[in-house]
């Protein structure tokens, strides 16, 4: 299940991390994939200036209702500035199964994108998703988020003209299964759309519904 949001990051949120990407330093974004022969792009490489960026980034997507009730977190990889320059790319691939952050390792359930700047700017670019015969193709307008799950094969199609300025997460979700957390999701968003017209009592059942489906599949 794919969900792009859209305003996860103010305008000056926005500004304040495109301020962070002018002054940071870039490095060769094979810095965190050595081994890749798909990875073509600049990575923020300052220590300093990444804490401060994600600081800005985890306040926005913890602040982010939609994003909450759709990824159900328990935990994601400070996000990462990302720049892709005109002949670059990330080949298709599917994101590792675990991520290592520090001294602690996390599962990605779910890889987040977020747009730090506007897809006009920029040629080439989309991520690509396959899904079976089907493709999804996305550019997010400025401070959006899309949400996709981590094994699906994807990539960042060739840049020709322009920047593309992104940032990246991977998401460890309280519920691993992406069909139950959609169903979960679903019946929030019925809740949350059609519970003022139920009487209290279907409401209460909802809720009861709701929540002992949560209990059976939550997992630490």
């Amino acid at each position: 299940m794919f969900r792009l949001i859209e305003n996860v990051l103010s305008n000056d949120q926005v500004a304040k991390l495109k301020d962070i990407a002018a002054r940071a330093t870039f490095v060769d974004g094979k810095i965190s994939n050595p081994h890749s022969k798909a990875k073509s792009n600049l990575q923020m490489h300052d220590q300093n200036l990444q804490q401060e960026a994600v600081n800005i980034m985890a306040q926005a997507l913890f602040a982010c209702e939609d994003f909450m009730n759709f990824a159900i977190p328990t935990q994601f990889a400070p996000p990462l500035i990302c720049r892709y320059t005109p002949g670059m790319k990330y080949g298709l691939h599917p994101d590792a199964a675990t991520m290592g952050i520090g001294n602690v390792s996390i599962r990605s359930d779910l890889s987040c994108t977020l747009f730090l700047n506007d897809p006009d700017s920029y040629d080439g670019g989309a991520l690509r998703t396959q899904l079976g015969t089907e493709e999804v193709r996305v550019k997010g307008p400025v401070g959006s988020a899309i949400v996709y799950p981590s094994h699906t094969l994807h990539e960042v199609e060739e840049v020709t003209k322009g920047e593309r300025l992104v940032a990246i997460t991977f998401i460890q979700s309280q519920v691993p299964d992406g069909f139950q957390r959609e169903l979960l999701y679903e019946l929030g968003e019925i809740a949350a759309l059609e519970g003022n017209s139920m009487s209290h009592e279907n409401y209460t059942r909802l809720q009861a519904v709701q929540f002992n489906l949560r209990r059976m599949w939550q997992r630490s």
